[in-house]
């Protein structure tokens, strides 16, 4: 049993009244280490904390290349403990642990990539339509800001947040989630061994209530970085109205994929097996509607079927698994219901539906393809986060692109034609923050991510990314020797 501890202005601690909350292996059901369960006392602490290292002391006067140097020891800290952090992370969710061990890896280079960038922010001289004034711009750091993390991707999403945050100069806070949050509070202790001044990064645990609630409502809060789901964000923006903090919001996903008779067969069923069954289909950029034309629907679907009932399912910390557990127990019965209520309403049941046999302890669930007439049917519609995907049909590019589009997200989409032409005008047409065309769930540091409509606004990643984390003053001056003039003498 492994019992952590809050990260507050440079120090482990206890939550103020000592509560804790339990974290369970999905793998088997059992209770394998505690979390603090953060008071809005504790909330208090580490915002205070982060708004002392924001106005004072070391940070507020480190240049920022020594920033940026901080950041380079950060992504060459989280590079060496990757193997670990990763099966911290396994444990904890239930992943893959040659994915969690991989992505852990790789979210060092977009702390490398912001690093980068912490010396290259810079305002502009503006070309002012008065004589005798020069007027330029500096970009300041937002203030202290809040980065609430799924349990989904923690490292990635955490670098995608404090990474443009502290190149900018900014401090924050970050709330893991309650269901799996111990990566990050390992994290923490190789945010403490690269010696950020305290203050600088804080981390804290606890539930929606008080911990989040007082966290992104908090007035010492100047920005809100919340990746989650639709119904917490709403109540986010209802928290931020108090502060008035900046906010984006990386919500959920009901992406489509779209697959046309052109497609090179072989690499459309592996798009669609990449984006719905891996990590058990638990991303948010799930392509869980895939939209098949009619000319190779049928061979589409034969082929999938044979995929989906070959993947091997069993325990994620073996090497050879490629499915393993849902996160949580109650996910698993959503997931369940949701299935019988589509079949109920005339969706078939191709493979999977079902927990997989020879698992009597953790939360598995088998690869299911449900066949659906009409995007009316509950599967459709709602973002499921575990590995099932509704299969239509469609005859024209037209439709394609009205049937993805009939949807309140707008996060992913994937395209898999060989006609250059069609690439770009459905690349252009589908209502979604990102396009994958030829391929699915790739991303970088270099490229921007985010969605349209319920999957929030704002991006992560990308050069502009750093400039949300900064806000623009203006300064005047008078170059001229003679004083200002009389505001109450008309020339």
């Amino acid at each position: 049993m492994t019992d952590y501890r809050l990260y507050i202005d440079g120090e482990f601690c206890e939550a103020s009244d000592g509560g804790r909350f339990d974290s369970v292996n999905p793998a088997n059901g059992q209770v394998w280490a505690t979390a603090p369960a953060a008071t809005e006392a504790d909330v208090d602490r580490a915002v205070v904390a982060a708004r002392r290292a924001l106005t004072g002391g070391d940070w507020a006067t480190m240049s920022a290349t020594n920033r940026g140097r901080l950041l380079f020891e950060l992504a060459d800290r989280v590079a060496g403990r990757a193997s670990h952090l990763g099966e911290i992370e396994t444990r904890d969710t239930g992943k893959l642990a040659v994915e969690t061990r991989g992505q852990s890896a790789y979210v060092a280079d977009y702390y490398r990539y912001y690093a980068g960038l912490a010396d290259k922010i810079q305002g502009d001289t503006l070309p002012i339509d008065k004589p005798d004034l020069h007027v330029f711009t500096i970009r300041e750091p937002v203030g202290v800001v809040a980065a609430i993390v799924p349990w989904n991707a923690e490292m990635f999403l955490t670098a995608t947040k404090v990474g443009p945050a502290l190149a900018a100069g900014n401090t924050v806070v970050i709330k893991a989630s309650e269901e799996a949050p111990a990566p990050l509070l390992e994290f923490a202790e190789v945010v403490h061994e690269v010696g950020f001044p305290p203050g600088v990064i804080n981390l804290i645990t606890g539930f929606g209530e008080p911990c989040g609630r007082a966290l992104t409502s908090h007035p010492l809060v100047s920005r809100v970085a919340f990746t989650g789901g639709v119904e917490t964000a709403r109540r986010v923006v209802e928290n931020t109205a108090q502060n008035f903090a900046h906010l984006s919001l990386e919500l959920g996903g009901k992406s489509p994929i779209l697959i046309f008779n052109d497609a090179d067969l072989e690499g459309a069923v592996n798009g669609a097996v990449a984006g719905n069954f891996g990590a058990s289909g638990q991303s948010c950029v799930a392509g869980s509607r895939v939209f098949v034309q009619a000319g190779i629907h049928d061979e589409f679907l034969e082929r999938l079927i044979g995929r989906a009932e070959a993947i091997r399912i069993g325990d994620p910390l073996h090497e050879d698994t490629q499915m393993g557990p849902l996160a949580t127990e109650a996910q698993r019965d959503r997931i369940e219901a949701v299935v019988a209520e589509s079949r109920d309403q005339g969706a078939t049941v191709h493979t999977g539906g079902k927990r997989p046999e020879g698992f009597d302890t953790g939360w598995y669930f088998e690869p299911t393809v449900l066949g659906c007439d009409s995007q009316s049917i509950r599967s459709t519609q709602v973002e499921l986060f575990g590995p099932v995907m509704s299969v239509l049909t469609f005859e024209s590019e037209e439709e394609a692109v009205a049937m993805a589009n009939d949807s309140v997200f707008g996060l992913g989409a994937g395209v898999f034609t060989t006609d250059v032409g069609r690439a770009h005008r459905v690349a252009k047409a589908v209502h979604s923050g990102i396009v994958w065309v030829n391929t699915y769930r790739a991303i970088s540091p270099v490229a921007p991510f985010g969605g349209f409509g319920q999957s929030g606004h704002g991006r992560e990643a990308g050069i502009d990314t750093i400039y949300d984390y900064t806000r623009t003053k203006t300064v005047w001056i008078n170059t001229s020797e003679d004083p200002m003039a009389n505001p109450f003498v008309m020339r």
